[in-house]
């Protein structure tokens, strides 16, 4: 019977209340034991591995993953993806099912569970299509989908338009005990614009884009929420007023729920203006949490029109991204997500106005997330922590987010203090569509353990 002690780690664990430095044992997969002086117990042969001056917690859950395939594999593949997921410290995803064709039927979703079990590094859970073809016009089967084993719906990268089919969908799913994540987005408030409205826009030329956009789909799902009484999830929330109503929501007991990503928390929309680093009011406290020694170094410049800073919904203004900051410290926000969208090199180096959304995340959410809120002092260790798994895990409703006795030893390691530079070139993903590259990051995954295998480390451990 295979052992495997993790010695002197801070042992963090929000489910159930867990935190000390001590012990965890990992026997034949499963978490054995947590506690102080484990080894002096041991009868048989044991592996000993020592994380002195690192927090060990429960693995990390992202909700919200483009793995691409099928249809899309010269931007990621399940392989790839779940590689890079693993170096973020990432144990689990929940792959989006916008790939081509959809995740909207059955044998879809049994193509990609059978790619999963041979080639993924991290466990990959799926979310299903609340509409064929993702086109809004009728619903996807629901109660198949749920069959064939996803444990959401959603129509992510398109939003349904039609506020019938949506509240007969939110009926259905709520038959089958489905979380519905939504990505809201009012197609004619959005229009065709490409950043967010306001100042910037206007400096730069761009078509606006009204957080007005994603404000009243926002007000619709808590409406049908409140009406059917079902389980709402809004995907990365960006605008200060959306996180406002979903706030008074939840003080109703209303079932909403909503999910932000680091690049909402971190930057603005100045940065398409090719400005520096903007980070909080004074627009130098990125660098606070630093050592002298980074603070000291250039501060990273960008040029103007980067697309690799389109995104949807588009990044905030610095408003907006204060609502966001509150929204994470006062527990409206639910969940930080990367949605990890990978696009081709040349999809991106394009004008702005033709480059595809989205930007790669699973490597650095984790850290940006220690960087810009742990060390900012936004959200404590174990704040933080709850949102990558009990959340994640209880909104999904799946066995994961725990360091409970008898569990899959699913195990994310990291150090909270180390300093380090990010390039997107050392990175698993296929693809470098990443605003982040040469950053200073403070924080970092250092191992996952999956089910009791290591399946990443960034040093040797012994």
């Amino acid at each position: 019977m295979r052992q495997v002690l993790l010695q002197g780690a801070r042992i963090l664990d929000p489910m159930n209340n867990v935190d000390l430095i001590g012990e965890l044992l990992i026997r034949e997969g499963k978490v054995a034991a947590i506690g102080k002086n484990l080894s002096s117990d041991l009868k048989q042969e044991t592996e000993v591995i020592s994380l002195e001056g690192l927090v060990l917690c429960p693995g990390l859950i992202d909700m919200h993953v483009h793995l691409r395939e099928p249809g899309q594999t010269a931007k990621e593949t399940i392989k790839t993806g779940t590689q890079a997921a693993a170096r973020g410290g990432i144990t689990s995803i929940v792959c989006m099912p916008n790939t081509n064709p959809p995740l909207d039927n059955p044998s879809s979703v049994a193509f990609v569970e059978e790619h999963c079990r041979q080639e993924a590094t991290v466990n990959v859970f799926i979310a299903g299509a609340i509409s064929k073809d993702l086109d809004g016009k009728e619903m996807a089967p629901i109660g198949g989908l749920k069959n064939a084993g996803v444990v959401a719906i959603t129509d992510d990268g398109h939003c349904i338009q039609n506020n019938d089919l949506m509240r007969r969908s939110v009926e259905y799913a709520q038959l089958f005990g489905l979380l519905v994540m939504d990505h809201c987005q009012d197609y004619s408030a959005t229009s065709d614009g490409v950043m967010h409205g306001g100042y910037w826009s206007t400096h730069l030329g761009l078509r606006g884009w009204p957080s007005l956009g994603e404000e009243i789909v926002v007000a619709r799902n808590i409406l049908l929420a409140k009406r059917i009484g079902a389980r709402l999830y809004c995907q990365h929330v960006s605008s200060g007023e959306s996180i406002n109503m979903i706030r008074m929501a939840k003080k109703e007991g209303i079932t909403i729920y909503a999910e932000t990503c680091p690049h909402y928390f971190i930057l603005t929309d100045s940065a398409i203006a090719g400005s520096d680093i903007y980070w909080g009011k004074d627009g130098n406290d990125y660098f606070m949490p630093f050592s002298d020694e980074v603070k000291s170094l250039p501060k990273p410049r960008w040029s103007r029109y980067n697309t690799f800073f389109k995104m949807n919904p588009p990044l905030p203004s610095a408003s907006h991204r204060e609502a966001i900051l509150e929204g994470l410290a006062d527990g409206t926000i639910d969940v930080i997500a990367s949605d990890h969208a990978p696009h081709c090199w040349h999809e991106k180096e394009v004008e702005f106005d033709l480059a595809p959304f989205g930007i790669i995340g699973l490597e650095t959410e984790l850290a940006l997330s220690l960087t810009g809120l742990y060390h900012k002092k936004i959200l404590s260790l174990s704040d933080l922590i709850k949102k990558f798994t009990v959340n994640p895990a209880k909104l999904l409703g799946i066995k994961k987010g725990s360091l409970s006795i008898g569990s899959d030893a699913d195990i994310t390691v990291f150090d909270p203090e180390k300093e380090w530079f990010y390039n997107p070139n050392d990175g698993a993903s296929k693809s470098k569509n990443s605003p982040f590259a040469g950053w200073p990051l403070k924080g970092k995954a250092i191992a996952t353990w999956v089910k009791g295998e290591l399946k990443w480390s960034d040093r040797n451990l012994k």
